[in-house]
């Protein structure tokens, strides 16, 4: 008999205490069923493979050869495969193999895949009051279900690939078949899968490879809400998923698209342009504000009302630091107390956040360390980081705002006018997938700013009009 095969499989799978070896007899002829109890669905193994192979008890066993061959003998789904390594590959993503004996070929049974999984539950990291409080989990399987809820149609197009050596990881391309871009969709399955990796965790593993340009801004959007990925790739763009991860990568995406949030298509339209301008206009004071306010009492107090500057003059009296040394003490204390807030466990988080803030703060002023107008600039760019909707967008105007502190402080306004355009500059020479970075506003589209500063009402914005769109541009958003 040869049972080199099962020599061979068991040799790969050693040294491993939870890989169950089952023996069992077909007809006569000894077999081994081999699976891992943890990841395997037990229910499904005595249900589907143990039970029909007691039914064949006292039949024919040339029969039964017969319909293992020609893949019916299981109501499971399986394949046959000679190969030793491929079996292995099954064993470890959690489908039974069985190898019966003088026989070369291991049978796969596909649906027996059991992970422990949490259930469906609100996003954490992107809250609405109104709309759909369901967010992805780190089961790919649930989060495509989740998402052909939202989008019932036979073009919701689904490609699958396996990404890293060791994780193995299931990565899936989603796309509308005839609203995407067929060059975005192959040029992004080429690169997937030319990625050499030992494991990937996350969407976030591929976007580094996928992006070829070296800059601090995100040229890639993620998020946990399966209505924003569904609206996304209702506009041509093309959505990524990785198991073991609730963030899906979108792509391609533009910055006014990390300026927006699910929120304003839920909100009256009056309201949610109102709310867009508010937000567009505390991410310039997230970025400027502190840079602002040491160039302009360092350099230029003469542009300051004279009863202001009075004020912030005592202020600052007996201060033994220069603004640009307080705004950098001040802001790196703020830093520390907002990563302390994340990393400490949430009951206390956002206790030690407040209450360290105001603390330290206040008893900053009291020291003579920092000025009050400083520490009241400080908060109010801490808050205006907040309200920017995507974390990737915030963290980079949160690494800006100290380079540009630096040019207010040793050449004023001068000094900060030249580091904004230098940034300006460079957003408008990026693109994402070949999409302007800066579209509608660089290159100028008057007739996309239906969805950019201010939200229109949905009837008014016609459907060719929408980013990324092919309709609009013939060549393809990813081409």
């Amino acid at each position: 008999m040869n049972n080199q095969p099962l020599e061979a499989l068991i040799d790969v799978l050693s040294h491993s205490a939870d890989i169950i070896h089952k023996p069992i007899q077909i007809l006569g002829h000894p077999g081994v069923l081999i699976y891992i109890p943890t990841i395997t669905d037990s229910i499904a193994i005595h249900e589907y493979i143990l039970s029909p192979l007691q039914a064949e008890a006292g039949k024919d066993w040339d029969d039964f050869a017969a319909r293992l061959a020609a893949g019916t003998a299981f109501s499971l789904p399986y394949t046959e495969t000679l190969s030793h390594t491929e079996a292995a590959d099954h064993v470890v993503f959690g489908k039974p193999v069985l190898f019966i004996e003088g026989n070369p070929a291991f049978y796969c049974f596909e649906e027996a895949t059991q992970y422990q999984k949490r259930a469906v539950t609100e996003s954490q990291s992107e809250v609405v009051i109104i709309g759909p409080q369901e967010a992805f989990i780190e089961n790919i399987g649930t989060n495509l279900a989740l998402l052909r809820h939202k989008l019932k149609h036979p073009d919701l197009k689904v490609r699958q690939l396996v990404i890293g050596e060791y994780t193995k990881s299931i990565t899936c391309i989603v796309y509308v078949e005839g609203l995407a871009s067929q060059d975005l969709i192959e040029q992004t399955e080429r690169k997937l899968a030319s990625i050499s990796a030992k494991g990937v965790f996350g969407a976030s593993y591929l976007s580094e490879s996928l992006n070829t340009s070296f800059t601090l801004f995100p040229l890639f959007q993620f998020t946990e809400r399966p209505d924003a990925v569904a609206a996304s790739l209702l506009e041509g763009r093309i959505a990524i998923m990785v198991e073991g991860t609730p963030s899906v990568m979108m792509a391609p995406m533009s910055m006014i698209s990390l300026l927006q949030s699910s929120e304003d298509y839920y909100q009256n339209y009056y309201a949610a342009s109102w709310i867009r301008l508010v937000r567009f206009s505390f991410a310039l004071i997230a970025l400027l504000m502190p840079s602002l306010y040491i160039a302009i009492t360092t350099f230029h107090p003469q542009i300051i009302p004279s009863n202001l500057l009075i004020t912030i003059a005592s202020a600052r009296e007996n201060i033994p630091f220069s603004a640009l040394a307080e705004a950098f003490v001040m802001e790196l204390t703020f830093e520390a107390l907002r990563e302390a807030g994340t990393r400490i466990p949430k009951p206390v988080g956002q206790t030690v956040s407040i209450i360290g803030g105001i603390v330290i703060g206040q008893a900053a002023v009291q020291a003579g360390i920092v000025s009050a107008p400083m520490v009241i600039v400080v908060s109010i760019t801490g808050i205006a980081s907040f309200i920017i909707p995507h974390i990737q967008l915030g963290l980079v105007l949160r690494l800006l705002r100290f380079p540009l502190m630096i040019l207010g402080g040793t050449m004023g306004l001068i000094g900060v006018f030249a580091g904004t355009f230098l940034i300006y500059a460079h957003v408008v020479s990026l693109k994402s997938f070949n999409t302007p970075y800066m579209e509608p506003l660089a290159p100028l589209i008057i007739s996309e700013w239906k969805d950019t500063f201010f939200r229109f009402p949905f009837p008014t914005r016609a459907t060719e009009n929408l980013p990324f769109n092919p309709k609009r541009n013939p060549k393809g958003a990813g081409k």
